[in-house]
């Protein structure tokens, strides 16, 4: 007879299992957001289907959700034009310098205001909070950017807004919340204040370095005021200016190289046409960056 008796099976306990609240919540949670996901794309799902359907349908209010009365003389026009392609060069040139320009800047400005024991912290920060509430006016930038010869460049474009506050501040909490021993080590290894930067905080900031590249290259993308302003040649607009000029002169009838009917057409849906194409390429960008969104901006907006 074995000495050795079979251990009864032990009782399963619902200590990691959800409880029946919680499963609740988790399906009302799914069911909430799915409707917000849904509202959310709703419109710019509509939008698509009116850049792609016919004038008939779409001034009779028939479509919705999918194309009728497929159309795409609208594209057409605005592809046919030589114009349309150095205006959409130039918003690449311009989102490409002014993002580098303003990472660079809010980068340096950041990590500096990150040390607590930097003299003059309080005036520097307060200097940046300062401009987020006041601004200096329309007619005094406009005066100043002439002033200085930036007129039709990429400067009067980029320098304006090199600095976002916001962005600035969640930079500053990010920096913040690493730990300081590893610089500390990295000074003693012999490594300079910039070579602290560029071969040890840079590295560990890749999450909020690609939240802070989308911001800024979504506001430089869509950014036409500045433009508008600045620059007097048209082969220097961005292609936002060109198509707000578009659809002006769709609207009053100015655009004489098409006929009546395709001015109607042209009228019935050169607004969606123009919004899908200025978020097309932000829309292209974006996926390869999401899975850094969150957690760039949740760690450094938490401390903040």
């Amino acid at each position: 007879m074995s000495l050795l008796t079979p251990r009864a099976p032990r009782p399963r306990t619902s200590v990691n299992q959800p409880t029946r609240g919680y499963r609740v919540f988790q399906g009302v949670n799914g069911v909430i957001l799915t409707l917000v996901v849904l509202v959310t794309l709703y419109p710019f799902v509509n939008i698509v289907a009116r850049s792609f359907s016919g004038e008939r349908q779409i001034r009779a209010g028939e479509v919705n959700l999918w194309p009728k009365g497929f159309n795409l003389t609208t594209y057409e026009i605005v592809f046919q034009d030589s114009m349309f392609w150095r205006n959409y060069g130039n918003t690449v040139f311009y989102t490409v310098v002014s993002t580098v320009i303003a990472m660079v800047l809010t980068t340096c400005y950041a990590y500096v205001l990150s040390k607590r024991n930097l003299r003059g912290r309080g005036v520097l920060v307060g200097v940046a909070v300062f401009t987020m509430f006041f601004t200096g006016g329309l007619i005094p930038n406009y005066v100043l950017v002439t002033s200085l010869g930036l007129k039709n460049s990429v400067w009067a474009i980029a320098l304006p807004n090199a600095i976002s506050v916001f962005n600035l501040l969640v930079m500053k909490a990010f920096f913040e919340s690493l730990p300081t021993e590893l610089e500390e080590a990295a000074e003693i290894d012999g490594l300079s204040t910039y070579g602290v930067l560029l071969r040890i905080v840079l590295p560990l900031s890749k999450a909020v370095i690609a939240t802070m590249v989308l911001f800024y290259s979504v506001s430089f993308w869509n950014s036409w005021f500045s433009a508008y302003l600045y620059m007097d040649r048209t082969d220097l607009m961005p292609a936002t200016v060109y198509l707000r000029n578009l659809i002006s002169g769709a609207t009053t009838g100015g655009n004489a190289g098409a006929g009546t009917e395709q001015l109607s057409q042209v009228g019935a849906n050169i607004q969606a046409v123009t919004i899908v194409l200025t978020s097309l390429p932000i829309l292209c960008v974006y996926p390869f960056v999401q899975r850094f969104f969150v957690s760039g901006v949740m760690l450094g907006a938490v401390k903040g």
